[in-house]
């Protein structure tokens, strides 16, 4: 009976095992796609990928960052084309996956970043009339994401963005701003994520800010 017992054991954590290696595995692919993605379509796609992955793994935080950060940086390139009209959706998709991820995650300053992104998407629907209510909770969120790992260098890269986008008569420059870039670069020069699943892009993004400065 034991030797049974015994095998059945034994079976039980070789499926764990090959399930888990299989997450790892669909997951490395799909991480991998975010650099590559350039359009709406492209991000579109990889937010409906994570969404599958999250669906079936059930209280993994990651799966869920990562739909809602597709559907961030939708958002980005719809912004970058003009197209603000289209910004509140797409922030309100990518808000349920932050709750989701946040719902099994609590204090990650990965996941507070996202939330403050999120704000800063729908503040820039009208950022006249939105600055007071998102623009501060984007402000919030920023502060907490530095809070929970001031070492993390994404939340060094968005300080710098924010600042180099923002008009100097708002405190904002973009020689401010190439400055915390350079901050930036060297935080994910020295960043390690603690897996390799872990969140781990923005660097390719401070050095291209950084070379266009030096074209100047």
């Amino acid at each position: 009976m034991k030797k049974y017992i015994l095998t059945a054991a034994l079976s039980c954590v070789s499926l764990i095992t090959f399930a888990q290696a299989g997450y790892e595995k669909i997951m490395t692919e799909k991480i991998a796609k975010i650099e590559t993605c350039k359009t709406v379509e492209d991000f579109q796609t990889l937010a409906n990928d994570f969404q599958r992955i999250g669906d079936k793994e059930k209280g993994k935080w990651l799966p869920n960052y990562y739909t809602a950060f597709s559907y961030i940086q939708k958002g980005r390139v719809l912004m970058r084309d003009g197209k603000m009209d289209s910004l509140d959706e797409v922030a309100d998709q990518a808000q349920k996956y932050v709750d989701a991820a946040e719902s099994t995650e609590k204090n990650n300053s990965e996941i507070h970043l996202l939330q403050k992104m999120v704000f800063s998407l729908k503040m820039m629907v009208n950022p006249q009339q939105r600055y007071m209510t998102y623009g501060m909770q984007a402000a919030e969120e920023l502060k907490k994401a530095e809070s929970f790992d001031a070492s993390n260098p994404r939340v060094a890269l968005i300080k710098a963005e924010d600042v180099y986008f923002t008009p100097e008569q708002y405190g904002g420059s973009k020689t401010k701003g190439l400055e915390l870039f350079k901050a930036a670069l060297e935080k994910f020069n020295a960043f390690k994520p603690k897996t390799s699943l872990d969140p781990n892009w923005g660097k390719s993004e401070a050095e291209y800010f950084l070379s266009m400065g030096d074209k100047k």
